[in-house]
């Protein structure tokens, strides 16, 4: 199925990475939903950005109920079901290395939250639209992970973790759901510069990542959003159950 037609949900789609991975799917002529918790004006601002083929609606992706009422509203409104789903909801996490936990203070209840919004929310969402794309024979899943578990340059441990055991639900589930024309893949950026999520992070750092990166720079979300779109493309129909590094090279795999 070609981009243009496709509907996508972008879940954690009003800022950063995903807000980018929305406005590159409406570039392309795809229909959006951008599904934000906490922050409704700046769904709202994207949605009139994009103009009638964007819809924005609140939803806990950690709550199934939500996840599902998400998939009804956005097949009422679109005439059509969900196709393409990008799982980038981020629960409560800033990469603040001065903040960050470390081996003595990490407890399960933090480990808990991260894999609550990473795993389960990421199951929520592909259950709820599963039906839908078994009976069209068409489905491209695209999990959001982070170079930080092949290469945990900072220990955070419970978000490093939680996006660990995404790789291993994304495998599963690419194994699982390709006998139904369903793809599930992974992109895992580095830091990015600038969202909401990295704007604890010094400039300090930043620099030390460019300087070691091959590429000499920081990648940016429009970048990464890039990479997404060519999970969701024709040109990676025979691609199932990878992990694409998307970092400027610092991390080789």
């Amino acid at each position: 199925m070609e981009l243009k037609d496709q509907i996508v949900l972008v879940t954690g789609g009003s800022r950063g990475l995903g807000a980018e991975t929305v406005k590159a799917f409406a570039r392309e002529g795809a229909k959006v939903v951008i599904n934000y918790f906490k922050n409704e004006e700046k769904a709202k601002v994207l949605t009139e950005t994009i103009g009638e083929n964007a819809l924005a609606l609140r939803a806990d992706v950690r709550d199934p109920a939500q996840v599902q009422s998400i998939f009804r509203l956005a097949k009422e409104h679109f005439g059509a079901p969900i196709t393409t789903i990008v799982n980038n909801a981020l629960v409560n996490f800033k990469f603040d290395p001065i903040a960050n936990k470390d081996a003595f203070a990490v407890g399960w209840e933090d480990y808990h939250q991260q894999l609550e919004g990473a795993v389960r929310g990421a199951l929520n969402t592909i259950q709820s639209g599963l039906p839908d794309m078994k009976e069209v024979k068409f489905g491209r899943i695209v999990n959001i992970g982070t170079n930080l578990f092949q290469n945990p340059v900072v220990a955070y441990h419970d978000y490093t973790t939680s996006k660990a055991a995404l790789l291993g639900f994304t495998r599963n589930m690419a194994n699982d759901l390709g006998k139904y024309g369903v793809t599930v893949n992974m992109v895992s950026g580095g830091l990015l510069k600038m969202t909401d999520a990295s704007s604890a992070t010094s400039e300090e750092v930043f620099q030390l990542i460019e300087s070691s990166t091959p590429l000499r720079k920081v990648t940016d979300p429009a970048e990464v959003a890039d990479s997404i779109l060519f999970f969701a493309s024709p040109w990676a129909r025979a691609v199932n159950g990878q992990n694409l590094v998307v970092d400027g090279g610092l991390v080789m795999d």
